[in-house]
């Protein structure tokens, strides 16, 4: 171990940027914008290349796919930025498209995969759309094809009259 490494400075968990009104945009090879990635507050720490999200807001806007918006109290996202961990008061919204009305999901914790248009959490979760209702533990959502699955403790409820 070098001499500077053991020095305390280099094991401190200090921010070396902080950026508020943050916004990323991702693009396709196409220049199309895929995704994008803003907060009120991006926090940036060198020691672990960690990054602090606060109040994020993710919009995914793939081609093909609806548009999904998640909303959530705080967040980190990984080194390379493909990844994001949203906590607290998580909403995503699917919007609605030809042949799937608009779709509303709540939980605690949701860790999304931005390039597999995976969103996925361990905690209770709660999905709704108009005439339906769906509660469980454990999720995985593919937003790309729309596939749901619920792992444990599933609840559900159906109301025919609002699929007419």
């Amino acid at each position: 171990v070098r001499e500077e490494e053991r020095h305390p400075s280099f094991r401190r968990h200090d921010p070396d940027y902080i950026v508020t009104n943050f916004t990323t945009t991702t693009y396709n090879a196409a220049g199309r914008a895929e995704s994008i990635l803003s907060a009120d507050k991006m926090i940036h720490y060198p020691d672990d290349d960690s990054t602090e999200l606060e109040r994020p807001h993710v919009v995914q806007l793939k081609p093909d796919e609806p548009r999904m918006t998640v909303r959530a109290d705080r967040g980190l996202l990984s080194s390379e930025g493909d990844e994001i961990f949203l906590y607290d008061n998580v909403r995503l919204v699917r919007e609605a498209s030809a042949d799937r009305p608009e779709a509303r999901m709540t939980t605690s914790f949701l860790h999304i995969v931005r390039n597999r248009s995976l969103a996925r959490t361990d905690r209770p979760v709660r999905f709704e759309e108009p005439s339906r209702r769906l509660a469980g533990r454990g999720m995985e959502y593919n937003y790309g094809t729309g596939e749901l699955v619920l792992h444990a403790e599933v609840r559900g409820s159906f109301d025919p009259r609002g699929s007419q």
